[in-house]
């Protein structure tokens, strides 16, 4: 009997034998709203990992299919929609929300509790590492970039270096905006930076004039923008209008095309930002080469390259675990990891073979469009950052720092 069902398990891995079953993941993303384009690439890249997983043979002897949410970038329709979906659908994981605000509350008042995996493609916030060092997400938060803890340090480097030595800062008022200040307002000052002014914003105003006319007082040689791209345009557009200095620093979700052609690019010439970075790999080379075709865009879009190793790792974690038993996952994603995993890529033969290695008992070490993927005992990744400019109207990398570099920065704080 159990050669039996050990051969109907191999044979329900191979691509060709039809799947008596199905597997839903929930995604809670931001389809529309301010973060609407980040959340768009997301789901698609999600769909994208999935239909490859499901092309190599399926996991657990089923088909991968998801039941998407829009969270409308609200907070409580991001938590209305996952009590929906853990609560009625029963699915196993969650994947989203794509920024903090929609992710923490999602985390705290239905994944937490329930203990299902959350794994979220661009939350950033430092409040999420907060509350698994304090017992608070049962274990169950994953995220597949690096906390702004690490992003503030890099963008006050690359601030200094580009010649911003008097900066003013204008920042969404809720947990990442606030967030990013503080890392970024410490190593910025022990580099010799000094921040002018600090003016917080609270989001979905059609005009910003108050804001930007206080933090034009300080007579600073730069601003730092904090901001989404459908708010950030309008703060860019005022400061521009009220004569305000052309030199701009930006967060990682303004690297975005909607907000380049709504500032206009001629006024965009000396903006700069920070991303959390990739280490190139065979997934990254797949991805860049096949995404576009499936989904319409552009594989440099915000949240792209890691939602698709979010999902990637999902569905890993569900043939590891042997199903879509909640319980099993958090262990199974780590699992899919495996520092001592044979090393798997993107892609159908690839996961064509990590789903063989899986169903013979060995291990798997997944290796993402971001490269490879670490997560710490709070569900934390490290990783380089991507330092790019805005030229001739298009988001161009002009260089990169490592965590070497993060870490040298961070030892100069006192």
């Amino acid at each position: 009997m159990k050669k039996l069902l050990l051969a109907t398990a191999a044979l329900a891995l191979l691509p060709g034998i039809s799947q008596a079953c199905d597997i839903t993941v929930g995604l809670v993303l931001e389809l529309t709203g301010e973060a609407g384009a980040y959340g768009q690439a997301g789901a698609k890249s999600v769909e994208m990992a999935f239909r490859d997983l499901n092309d190599a043979g399926g996991v657990a002897g089923c088909m991968l299919k998801t039941d998407t949410r829009d969270s409308q970038t609200q907070a409580n329709v991001a938590v209305d929609a996952a009590t929906q979906l853990v609560q009625v659908a029963k699915v196993p994981a969650i994947i989203g929300g794509i920024i903090s605000p929609m992710s923490i509350p999602m985390l705290t008042s239905v994944t937490g509790p329930a203990k299902v995996l959350q794994v979220s493609p661009a939350s950033s916030s430092p409040t999420l590492t907060a509350l698994g060092r304090e017992g608070k997400t049962n274990g169950v938060f994953f995220r597949t970039i690096t906390s702004d803890a690490l992003q503030g340090v890099a963008a006050a480097k690359f601030a200094v270096d580009q010649g911003m030595k008097k900066i003013v800062i204008i920042h969404q008022n809720n947990d990442f905006g606030v967030n990013l200040v503080k890392e970024f307002s410490d190593p910025y000052t022990a580099l010799g930076g000094t921040v002018v002014s600090v003016t917080p914003y609270n989001a979905k105003q059609s005009d910003y004039a108050a804001e930007v006319t206080a933090a034009m007082a300080g007579g600073a040689d730069a601003l730092y923008l904090i901001s989404d791209p459908v708010d950030g345009a309008t703060i860019a557009r005022q400061w521009i209008s009220q004569g305000g200095v052309q030199k701009f620093l930006l967060n990682d979700g303004m690297n975005s095309d909607d907000f380049i052609a709504a500032v206009g690019a001629e006024f965009l010439g000396q903006a700069y930002g920070t991303s959390s970075g990739t280490v190139a790999s065979a997934s990254t080379e797949y991805f860049n080469a096949n995404y576009m075709a499936f989904s319409g865009i552009d594989p440099a879009a915000p949240a792209a390259d890691r939602s698709y190793d979010a999902g990637a790792l999902v569905g890993l974690a569900i043939a590891i675990a042997g199903g879509p038993d909640a319980a099993k996952l958090p262990d199974a994603l780590r699992a899919a990891v495996s520092p001592d995993g044979e090393v798997i890529h993107a892609g159908k033969e690839e996961f064509t073979k990590a789903l063989a290695l899986i169903a013979e008992g060995k291990p798997i070490r997944y290796e993402g469009v971001i490269g490879p993927v670490n997560f710490d005992q709070y569900g934390d990744i490290s990783g380089p950052f991507r330092l790019w400019q805005i030229v001739d109207g298009k988001v161009t990398t002009v260089g990169e720092l490592t965590n070497a570099d993060v870490e040298a920065v961070k030892a100069q704080v006192k």
